[in-house]
């Protein structure tokens, strides 16, 4: 995979070892969408996978948790260590797009992502995705997924999805939606000189 390159540039590795979990993760934001992922949570895996492969970023996830008392702590350790690898891989945001946006439907389903590099978290997250479970993942976990990565990466999100049948299909459309919106915040834009605000700060 490419982040076995030397180049230290947009890419990110971070360690977290708690008493609930221990997760090691690298991405690489300029990658070929290429993801190695194991967390223990078959349904998180594939989510991350797509994520990978949509945002072309290269993951990887090893991760181990405390499964037998409840998948929230994992889910939500994840959130942390994808946020802070984004913040990290992103430096100090110079020459970036900072705003992506992306709507994708699944069949029945729709969602639609909203990025903003901004330095500040903020989550918002309109979206019915029901408590019947997804294979053995509670669609109640995404939001808190999403709140640790807003929360450790300073960014704003927001997601909404307006309509659909099929929780599997409605998540499914976040992560991708969250996939291609971030590779166009995170791309560089030749013309944008410096840091992308009037501000001189992210």
């Amino acid at each position: 995979m490419r982040m076995a390159k030397n180049d230290p540039k947009r890419r990110a590795k971070i360690e977290r070892k708690t008493k609930e979990t221990e997760i090691s993760m690298a991405l690489d934001l300029d990658g070929a969408g290429e993801s190695k992922v194991d967390t223990g949570i078959p349904f998180l895996d594939h989510m991350l996978n797509l994520l990978a492969r949509h945002g072309f970023f290269d993951l990887e996830v090893q991760a181990r948790g405390d499964l037998a008392v409840d998948d929230h702590h994992t889910v939500e350790d994840i959130g942390i260590c994808l946020g802070q690898a984004l913040n990290q891989a992103l430096s100090d945001k110079s020459g970036l797009r900072r705003f992506g946006h992306a709507v994708i439907p699944l069949d029945d389903a729709l969602a639609e992502v909203t990025v903003d590099l901004s330095g500040r978290s903020f989550l918002v997250m309109n979206s019915r995705l029901g408590k019947h479970r997804v294979g053995t993942f509670s669609p109640e976990l995404v939001h808190d997924f999403f709140s640790a990565f807003v929360s450790n990466a300073a960014i704003t999100l927001h997601i909404n999805v307006p309509y659909g049948r099929n929780a599997h299909h409605k998540i499914e459309c976040i992560f991708k939606a969250l996939a291609r919106a971030l590779a166009e915040a995170c791309a560089l834009d030749p013309r944008q000189k410096g840091i992308p605000s009037t501000k001189g700060a992210l």
